[in-house]
């Protein structure tokens, strides 16, 4: 019985471009367009202007593009290997990118940006005067093209709005030594009505919109991935790091006095109540993780006594 996934594995592939080189300027590389995914997809995106791509921009580009196509419009998120240095809402393409930048305009630097609304003449003024390596879009006003073409070496690439056209296989495959791993994509996140409130203190609608946004972030960063925002800003991510309090030290130091009766998510269980602890004491007021710990109770116990709201999603979303 094959199961979710054949018992033979063949993927329909063509090259569409050999790279500079790898990760690295020692290792090879090329991109493959996958044949059976939809034109809406990155790796249909057309390339507007820009010297050609290297493996990290399909890499952060790949990111910046899982991200943001989960968030409300607009949007605009900006990428540094593959984790956001910043993401935000705004009334207008403008607004979001400025408050994207806003999140961290150290680390912005060289990043990849992705928006998902059209990139119009004033967010392109906007983007002109700073160092970006590709700007990801579903499209940019001729006034948007005219402007950003001076950057000759900055890479646009606009990506099909077509509906049903972003059809993917469903799945992901990551090579290890000998051998391949398979897995369903890690598509959504747990829907606010499913969302438990374990703390005393109770959210509002408001509070709830607010940890969404957090939370939809989150998820797109690297274990153990802490990340806090306020008003649909995010102002601190903590990414990669091998113990939970230490993602939540990084996040909320970044973020300092600016999250001050803000949202933290987190994107597994607290295994211990430390991190609650540490939110407290730099104003976090509500915060959102999977729960399932074992010391479940205790992680409560701490928010209720910091006079926290704690809310639970039921989902974890591990990344590696």
């Amino acid at each position: 019985k094959e199961g979710f996934f054949p018992q033979n594995l063949r993927i329909t592939a063509s090259k569409l471009q050999d790279l500079r080189y790898g990760e690295n300027p020692a290792q090879k590389g090329a991109f493959y367009l996958d044949l059976e995914a939809g034109r809406g997809t990155l790796g249909y995106a057309r390339q507007l202007q820009g010297k050609e791509l290297s493996y990290n921009n399909w890499m952060d580009m790949d990111a910046a593009w899982e991200i943001v196509k989960e968030l409300d419009a607009p949007a605009c998120v900006i990428i540094k290997h593959t984790n956001p240095c910043g993401a935000a809402l705004g009334h207008t393409v403008l607004e979001a990118y400025e408050r994207a930048l806003a999140s961290d305009p150290v680390s912005a630097f060289g990043g990849i940006i992705a928006c998902n609304s059209l990139v119009d003449e004033e967010t392109a003024k906007a983007i002109q005067g700073r160092f970006f390596e590709v700007i990801v879009a579903p499209g940019f006003s001729p006034a948007a093209k005219e402007i950003l073409a001076a950057k000759t070496n900055l890479r646009l690439m606009e990506v099909s709005g077509e509906e049903g056209s972003s059809v993917t296989r469903g799945w992901k495959i990551r090579t290890v030594n000998g051998g391949f791993l398979v897995q369903e994509e890690d598509r959504g996140t747990t829907p606010l009505s499913e969302w438990q409130t374990v703390s005393v203190k109770q959210p509002t609608e408001e509070d709830l919109r607010q940890l969404e946004f957090v939370w939809k972030v989150c998820k797109h960063v690297k274990s153990n991935a802490i990340v806090v925002g306020k008003d649909y800003q995010i102002l601190g991510v903590g990414a990669g790091q091998m113990n939970r309090v230490g993602s939540a030290q990084i996040a909320l130091e970044q973020a300092g006095e600016r999250v001050r009766d803000g949202y933290l998510a987190s994107d597994a269980f607290f295994p211990f109540a430390d991190s609650i602890e540490l939110a407290h004491r730099f104003g976090i007021k509500a915060i959102v993780q999977p729960g399932g710990s074992i010391r479940d109770e205790e992680v409560i116990q701490a928010a209720d006594k910091a006079g926290l709201i704690l809310v639970t999603t039921g989902r974890r979303h591990f990344k590696h």
